[in-house]
């Protein structure tokens, strides 16, 4: 045998045992997947709105199979697979639950989010007042076709993230601070629409897209 022939084992790269399948790594189609099962486990009423926010977030950031299998282990996946599949893939929509929507959110001197399985109507209130404000609209579910939220960031930051598939208009001006409208631009046909307006005063407004998996990653220091 050669020299040549012999790897060296300090390049070989780790393989996972044949009994570690579950710590295989996963991507966001997996997590997509995942939150798509709990998604309709909440609108058959197999899971409460707490229960799927506190999943769903578990979901986003899962790392292994294990991870994502331990949120689905005790739903009936058989009857949850032809309802997630009779919905559309990423589709943000409008629907009618009934449910309380929120109204405000506010963060003085501290911070505040509002995201997961949160209901929202035609209205928001977002106030930062030498604080901070994130507002994860991914998820949540709209019961208006036009959301129009009301900004005002004082010596404080507002972050809102939305789907990518949703109208955005934002209409808000910045004083010795920030409005970024970059996210403006249309959605798809049948999603909601997104107003944004107010203003920021040595403070700042960001407006990102993000996929429903993706990571948003640490926040913003205020």
């Amino acid at each position: 045998m050669q020299m040549s022939d012999i790897e060296p084992s300090s390049s070989r790269s780790p393989r996972p045992a044949a009994g570690d399948a579950a710590a295989i790594l996963v991507s966001d189609a997996d997590r997509e997947r995942t939150h798509s099962y709990l998604s309709a486990a909440m609108t058959m009423g197999v899971l409460t709105p707490e229960e799927y926010s506190h999943r769903a977030g578990d979901a986003s950031v899962a790392r292994t199979r294990s991870d994502l299998d331990a949120l689905t282990r005790d739903l009936p996946l058989d009857q949850l697979r032809s309802v997630a599949a009779d919905a559309e893939f990423g589709e943000t929509t409008v629907s009618e639950s009934g449910a309380q929507p929120v109204t405000g959110a506010s963060g003085f001197f501290g911070g505040t989010e509002v995201g997961g399985g949160a209901v929202v109507g035609d209205r928001l209130k977002a106030t930062a007042l030498m604080g901070g404000v994130a507002l994860d609209l991914r998820n949540v579910e709209y019961t208006a076709p036009v959301l129009t939220i009301k900004c005002k960031a004082i010596m404080g930051g507002i972050d809102i993230t939305v789907p990518p598939d949703v109208t955005v208009e934002v209409h808000g001006r910045g004083v010795f601070g920030g409005f970024d409208g970059s996210a403006a631009g249309s959605g798809g046909e049948g999603a909601p629409r997104v107003v944004i307006k107010g203003f920021s005063l040595m403070g700042g407004v960001h407006v990102q897209r993000r996929g429903r998996a993706e990571s948003l990653g640490p926040r913003r220091a205020r």
